[in-house]
């Protein structure tokens, strides 16, 4: 199931994103949109985990927690 991650802070790296999402299960990729001109992150990402019930056990715990002092949404990706 692919996930969209949004309102992420920009100094957010992808091991961290990776970390905090493989607390509730396998990743099997995970990836910031970054600004192709200035290489910085935009605040957003995709994580897509294969087991669909920690997708959504990842949701719903992460879904308006903090990371790095930014509430983040996480939501499936349509």
């Amino acid at each position: 199931m692919k996930l969209l991650v949004r309102n992420l802070d920009r100094a957010t790296t992808e091991k961290e994103l990776n970390d905090t999402f493989k607390a509730f299960g396998n990743v099997q990729s995970c990836t910031l949109v970054v600004d192709q001109v200035s290489g910085d992150s935009k605040g957003f990402g995709f994580v897509e985990m294969p087991k669909i019930n920690e997708a959504k056990d990842a949701i719903k715990n992460l879904n308006n927690t903090t990371i790095h002092n930014n509430r983040v949404r996480v939501k499936i990706a349509n």
